[in-house]
């Protein structure tokens, strides 16, 4: 619903909705992407002490730098990373927003390819960048010459790439990421939210980091790590890069709870990312089984599945969500989106989607 008209709104959001998944509760729920199995009681244990030790000290700003848990993202991300070129944030959209402050603004533009994911615009709007959305191939892939066309035009201070892509699933083809790299007059943003679930062979952007200095790449703790309640996301850049995304955060952003809370996570890395190969193999299955229904279904490097394409994707959904499945109404017209659950989870979607659909 618009804003009313006495509310003294900035008038371009007058008729804007918040950003939000639907939160229902049904039995299953394959919507928002997030991992299905949780932390072991061990992991959760040691967790719920980090922060513990922490609250015994909230009479305190937490370290505004985020030292110890950068220390661990750097570990973990590896290519030979430092502290001072990882920066943490309240999930990977607050590293977004702080890159869009730092690179964007008024009188700025930024450029990405739709479809992709639905917030990238709404970074721009809240910090005045001009945004530009060129478009993805039929396949869902980069157009990499119309990419390099649209750059060349609009010199963007701003691009965002997405491997893999959200809602697609698409990762991009490295010489394509080089291709914009050499091309783009200002920053890259290659977001790897998903990165943790692409096939084997399929490379991360991390390894052209020490090549392009105005390359940021972005990941999130909330899906391979299953912390989505831990809202805890970083980038990997050039320590320039990352000292001027310093700039533009909120003072003391990162609480102490949460940086106790991925840290431990972190030392619990083995056990979190065990169940990344079964739900690869499971995101396979849900595809090839869908593909046998007949179908359309986009490669997917991601822990979700893009399908189609249906006359009326609303009644599909809804279908689904009577049946006690919800998954989600997002990307081009015609398909839907499903992210990969349990066994038993996929089992309900299937019998479900084969109840509306015949």
């Amino acid at each position: 619903m618009p804003v009313p008209a006495w509310v003294p709104i900035r008038e371009e959001l007058r008729d804007d909705e918040p950003y939000g998944a639907p939160q229902l509760d049904v039995p299953v729920q394959l919507n928002t992407n997030e991992n299905p199995y949780g932390p072991s009681e061990e992991t959760a244990r040691d967790i719920a002490d980090s922060v513990h030790g922490v609250a015994l000290t909230l009479n305190r700003y937490p370290d505004r730098e985020a030292t110890e848990l950068r220390t661990s993202l750097a570990a973990y991300l590896g290519h030979g990373l430092t502290p001072e070129r990882v920066w943490a944030a309240n999930g990977s959209n607050e590293v977004m927003q702080q890159v869009l402050q730092a690179f964007g603004g008024p009188g700025r533009t930024a450029v990405s390819f739709a479809p992709t994911y639905s917030m990238y615009p709404e970074y721009a709007r809240n910090t005045h960048t001009r945004w530009v959305a060129g478009r993805r191939r039929e396949d869902f892939g980069l157009d990499v010459d119309a990419a390099l066309a649209l750059i060349a035009e609009e010199q963007p201070d701003v691009v965002i790439l997405t491997s893999p892509n959200n809602p697609t699933g698409t990762a991009l083809d490295p010489a394509h990421t080089r291709a914009v790299l050499e091309a783009a007059p200002g920053v890259v943003v290659v977001d790897e939210a998903y990165a943790e679930f692409r096939r084997d062979g399929t490379p991360s952007a991390l390894e052209l980091l020490d090549e392009f200095p105005r390359l940021l790449v972005t990941r999130t703790m909330s899906k391979a790590f299953a912390l989505a309640g831990g809202r805890l996301g970083y980038v990997a850049a050039d320590a320039a890069i990352i000292d001027a995304l310093r700039i533009v955060r909120l003072p003391y952003h990162l609480s102490a709870v949460s940086q106790a809370a991925a840290t431990a996570a972190l030392r619990h890395q083995d056990e979190l990312l065990a169940q990344v190969d079964a739900l690869r193999t499971t995101r396979d299955e849900t595809a090839d089984w869908l593909r046998e229904q007949g179908f359309e279904v986009a490669e997917s490097d991601a822990n979700f599945v893009l399908f189609g394409r249906f006359e009326d994707r609303h009644a599909i959904w809804q279908g689904l969500l009577d049946r006690g499945v919800l998954i989600r109404e997002v990307g081009p017209l015609g398909w839907l989106r499903v992210s990969i659950g349990t066994p038993q989870d996929m089992q309900a979607f299937r019998t479900a989607l084969q109840e509306v659909t015949r």
